[in-house]
Parts: C-alpha cells; structure tokens; sequence
C-alpha cells in the first residue's frame, strides 16, 4: 500500500509559506503585547488555583505570576520563533501552530486572571468531560471513513441516542440498561445509513444530511409530546456517578482530570486506546485500511469490501450512541432538544485535524473541549466581552482548523466511493 505524503509536512517549507507564518506569529506577538500587555497594570499578580475543593488529590500551591512581565514574554516567544522561522525555518508546522496557540492562550488567560484568582485545575478537568462527545463523535468517523463510508450523520445518531438512552433509564429506572440502549440506537441507525450508502450507493454526504434531519425531527417531535408532559415518568434519569480510582486520583493536576470521571469518560478513553491498537496492530486493522484505501486490491485478496463497510459502520455507530448517552445519562439527567448542540460536526472537525486516527483524534477532542471549557470560565470572570461572542469560541476553533487544516490530511483514497463488485 503506498504511503502518502503529508502535505501539512511541506507546506510550512517553502520560502512564501515561511514568510507567511513568520508574519503571523510577529502579529500575534505585537498583539498580545499591545492588547493584553497594555492592559495590565504594573504589579499586578495573576493567580493560578491548581487544587480542586472536592477532589482527592494531594494539595500543592497555587501558581502565581507577574502578569504583565509574563504576558511580554510570552509575545517575545511568538515574535522570536515568528523572525527565526523566516529566517531558518522551522521543518513542523505543528510546532508553529503550538507555539501561536500556546503565547495567545496564555496571555489571554494571564490577562483575564490578572488581578483575580482564576482555576486552571478545573478547566483542564472540565476540558476532558466536554472532549468526551466530541471524542466518541471523531471515534465513529475515524472508524466508519478507514471503511471509506463518509458519516456525517453522527449528530442526528448523537440525539437520538441521547433520547432513547434518558426513556429507557427513567423507565426502568436502570442507567446500565439506558446505555445499551443507546449503543443499540447507534448501532441501528448507523445500519440504515449504511444500508443507504453500500447497497443503495446514495451519496454519503446526502444520506447523512438526511439522518441530521431525522435525528432533530423525530426528538423534537417526541420531546414535546411526549416528554414535556411526562417528565418524572420519561425525562428524569440521574446521571451517572463519579467514579475515583484510589492513588492515582491523588496525583496533582492530572489526578482530578483523569482518574475522577463516570463511567463513560472512562469507557471513552479506552476506547481510544483500543482503537488504536486494533486500527494498526491488528489484522483488522490493516484490512480496515485496505477498504478504506484500495477496495479493489484488498477483494482481489479476499477481503469482502461490503462486510468491513458494514461492520465498522455499524461499530461507529455504537460509539456515537455511547456519545449520545453522555449528554443524558452521563451528564444532566434529562433530554433537552437540539442538547448536542452541533458536538457531532465538531467531533468530524477533530478527526480530520487528527489525521484520521484515534489518538490524533482524541487530541484535537481535546482541544476542542479546552475551547468550549474556556468560553465558560471566561463568562464567569465577567470579561468586558460579550457572553455571544465568548460562546462563539468552540466554533470559531473549529473553523481556523477546518480551514487550516484541510487538504493537509491523509484521506482514505477511497473515501466516499461505492464499490461495485465486478
């Protein structure tokens, strides 16, 4: 199987490219220093809360710094990679965009704590809770679009399985039993759209478009007449409890974030592990990438095209089910209309940032979950910027990486192609 070149590699390489970058990272660079910087003033502290009041781990000191002096350090960081860039070269662009993400983020929440305490412990834990629909999302099209089966119906399966998921907990009064159901909604409307897409050979963007349509409709139609009228017997589930793993929840930092969450925080994680393995350590795995890349090399070998479609589909699927449930039994306890809140397309977003894989995926999760946890603390900081636009920012994100992104990604060569058996 040949291995494609990753444009992403070249692209900050070439001398117009190495302009291009250098000039942003100056720009970023005067900025936080004429904007932030000039809006600090001298001696003011901005203090870092590292402890959260309710978790196990070990209290250490909060972390407190000079916050104007910070904030032009961290603009001389951007200006002097940004002119050495231009004048060098630096070989990754990753390292450019960490490096603008990091200064700007930084001076940001420097300039928004100076003067005030602000808790970074319990962002980076709310920022692993909020990654965790957009993990499973980016999970089911990571494993669907290996298969070359495009699906960007994963927020209607999303809602859908959020709902049945709350119905069948509340009835039975069993959160277990609401989290299969959700996986087997998944599962089953993941199936109609594969149906659709392998034996039909609908356009995937269409049949996906059309599931979204569903999944809204079909939950706002039971949602108001339904469970509006029926809350205490339809729509109150509870959530999910916390779940603390003894010492390693005691370790700083990491310890809240990682080894204090419920069930399916947990089930998410490992299956991003999993994933990865099996996606690349497996025979599975290689055949997986064999349909999603040659179809007709690997059913010369054997390998049946329409099963491992079918199947990873289906798999996807699941996983977004298990994204769903999160919403309503991983979280509030109740379904809310449109409660997905566009957490599907963004999971798409984080695979495509991720390169279609698990691990990348899971890491462009979390930097979406960064964004969406950081819009909500700065509202409670009482910024002098509107609550709208600090909204905005989870979505804003996704936009720069879609455009920043795209066209430097490996896509399955075959990806969104029937295949037709000759």
């Amino acid at each position: 199987m040949e291995k494609q070149t990753h444009p992403i590699n070249l692209y900050a390489n070439t001398s117009r490219q190495r302009v291009i970058w250098g000039i942003l990272l100056i720009v970023v660079g005067a900025f936080i220093a004429l904007f932030f910087g000039s809006n600090v003033q001298l001696g003011q502290n901005a203090t870092f809360g590292l402890n959260l009041s309710d978790a196990n781990a070990i209290i250490i000191p909060d972390l407190i710094v000079p916050a104007r002096i910070s904030i032009y350090l961290l603009a001389l960081v951007a200006i002097g990679i940004g002119a050495w860039h231009m004048a060098r070269g630096v070989r990754s662009t990753g390292i450019l965009i960490g490096v603008l993400s990091f200064t700007f983020i930084a001076a940001f929440l420097v300039w928004a704590a100076a003067g005030k305490s602000f808790n970074l412990e319990g962002m980076i834990s709310s920022s692993l809770v909020r990654a965790t629909p957009i993990a499973l999302a980016a999970l089911c099209g990571v494993i669907s679009e290996r298969t070359a089966v495009i699906n960007i119906g994963i927020e209607g399966i999303m809602l859908i399985s959020a709902q049945t998921a709350v119905i069948a907990a509340t009835m039975t009064h069993n959160l277990v039993l609401g989290l299969f159901v959700a996986i087997i909604t998944g599962a089953l409307v993941a199936a109609l759209h594969a149906v659709l897409c392998i034996h039909y050979k609908v356009n995937h963007i269409i049949s996906g478009t059309a599931i979204n349509i569903l999944g809204t409709g079909i939950t706002t139609f039971v949602s108001q007449k339904y469970l509006e009228k029926n809350i205490d017997m339809l729509n109150n589930s509870g959530s999910f409890p916390t779940i603390t793993i003894p010492i390693l929840s005691k370790i700083p930092i990491i310890g809240p974030a990682l080894f204090e969450n419920n069930i399916i925080v947990y089930l998410m994680l490992v299956l991003v592990i999993a994933m990865q393995i099996m996606l690349f350590s497996t025979s599975w795995g290689l055949r997986t990438r064999a349909v999603g890349e040659h179809p007709r090399a690997a059913d010369t070998l054997g390998i049946n095209v329409f099963v491992m479609r079918y199947v990873n589909t289906i798999i996807g699927g699941m996983i977004a089910g298990l994204g769903g449930a999160y919403f309503t039994i991983g979280a509030v306890g109740r379904f809310d209309q449109d409660m997905t809140a566009g957490k599907g397309f963004i999971g798409l977003a984080a695979m495509i940032f991720g390169n279609y894989t698990p691990l990348g995926a899971f890491s462009s999760s979390v930097i979406f979950g960064f964004a969406d946890s950081l819009q909500v603390k700065m509202q409670i900081l009482s910024l002098p910027i509107p609550s709208e636009f600090l909204q905005m920012i989870p979505y804003i994100v996704t936009i720069i990486v879609l455009a920043g992104v795209v066209g430097g990604t490996s896509v399955p060569a075959a990806d969104g192609t029937p295949y037709e058996k000759q």
